[in-house]
């Protein structure tokens, strides 16, 4: 069962692409900055102020969290998603939803 999120602002695209990699695993700041870059076909390519910014800010909101990685070959912090970050990802996700079947109704509309 999906949190409901009250009265979500867009998140922006960084935001968004940082939430979506850690969607499936945790990773950390340099595994996702090429994650990013893969999900968006190399257009999303962040520097690591604009990344490390974000987490920081993600991480004061509860939406990530620090995950001790195994692999400890050098110190690298790894990141995970939490259960509001989760709710906050499927909020935008149906958001965007609803506004690209806005959009296309209206294209399909002036089209007649």
């Amino acid at each position: 069962m999906r949190t409901k999120i009250p009265e979500a602002k867009p998140l922006s695209e960084p935001v968004f692409l940082i939430l979506l990699s850690l969607a499936d695993r945790p990773r950390h700041g340099y595994a996702l900055m090429k994650d990013i870059e893969s999900l968006s076909n190399g257009r999303v390519r962040l520097s690591t102020g604009t990344l490390y910014g974000a987490l920081r800010r993600l991480l004061d909101d509860a939406w990530i969290e620090p995950f001790k990685q195994e692999d400890s070959s050098r110190e690298k912090q790894a990141y995970r998603l939490t259960e509001m970050g989760r709710a906050q990802v499927h909020g935008e996700v149906d958001r965007m939803r609803q506004l690209t079947r806005a959009a296309a109704a209206r294209l399909k509309a002036n089209e007649i």
